[in-house]
């Protein structure tokens, strides 16, 4: 699974990382989706999260303010 078109696949490398970034999504008020991860990100945690691209940006910015590790696809 790739991400739909106009949304960004925020991937993790732990389960902890995924439900964390969720809970700052959250309280940012960034609309995200928990969506199995891709088996093409790398990830080694199975959960991600889906976003509007329009908030792509604004959600790395609020995980690496956290300490969150992540990528994108």
């Amino acid at each position: 699974m790739t991400a739909e078109p106009g949304s960004s696949v925020f991937t993790f490398d732990t389960t902890h990382h995924a439900m964390w970034a969720e809970d700052v999504a959250r309280e940012q008020a960034i609309p995200a989706e928990v969506v199995p991860a891709p088996p093409e990100g790398g990830a080694k945690c199975g959960a991600a999260l889906r976003v509007a691209s329009p908030r792509q940006d604004e959600l790395a910015a609020a995980l690496r303010s956290e300490g969150i590790l992540f990528r994108i696809l």
